[in-house]
């Protein structure tokens, strides 16, 4: 990839793991039936999206949740603690890796995150690896509820082209969903569709050339 320039990471399944299973069985349990339909890695309920993107805070996620499961009577506790459920972590060397691409890329995270997801993963951050944020690792770190735009639309990648300057055709796109690797492009950019789990991550980007 002698002509990439900037690379935009994916965070979930590229750079910390995350497992839709454990929480579509955590949130069965709790009474959502037609959980594939409801809450899938190509798919979801329409509250997800609307959580994405700021739409909605988190008090109304709640009882969006309590609404589909039918239980008024869930906690904030409960439906918190499935849905973070999803997030199992990351590790040094991926933050390690990150900075020697930096040296030689301008890169950039682009995540569809949300307020729960995202206040659970900096504490995380800050409780495992002492850091606060990923602002040293990325030249910027982009978030969907900040945005207020969601990938696979066309309009988020835009925006972060729009706002650095970058050229698409000098620019890679790393994600782990076969949709958002489409709509990446669509805008033109470079895409590798991540095939292994985090762990990986070096040995992948080497792989295909990228370090």
């Amino acid at each position: 990839m002698q002509h990439i320039k900037n690379i935009i990471f994916d965070y979930g399944n590229v750079i910390f793991e995350i497992d839709f299973k454990i929480t579509q069985n955590a949130f069965a349990q709790l009474g959502i039936t037609d959980i594939e339909n409801f809450f899938a890695h190509k798919g979801h309920n329409q509250l997800f999206d609307d959580f994405e993107t700021g739409a909605i805070s988190p008090a109304q996620f709640r009882e969006g949740i309590r609404t589909a499961a039918d239980k008024p009577e869930l906690t904030d506790e409960q439906i918190d603690n499935a849905w973070n459920s999803l997030l199992i972590g990351t590790m040094q060397e991926n933050h390690d890796l990150l900075l020697k691409v930096k040296d030689k890329y301008r890169t950039f995270l682009l995540s569809n995150n949300n307020e729960i997801h995202y206040n659970w993963i900096i504490d995380y951050l800050k409780t495992t690896f002492k850091i606060n944020n990923y602002d040293d690792y990325f030249e910027k770190a982009y978030f969907s509820q900040h945005m207020k735009l969601r990938k696979p639309n066309t309009n988020i990648f835009e925006q972060v082209l729009k706002d650095n300057q970058l050229d698409p055709a000098e620019t890679l796109f790393i994600d782990d969903s076969p949709q958002h690797i489409e709509g990446a492009k669509k805008v033109g950019l470079n895409t590798l569709l991540m095939t292994e789990k985090p762990a990986q991550l070096e040995s992948f980007l080497k792989s295909n050339g990228i370090i």
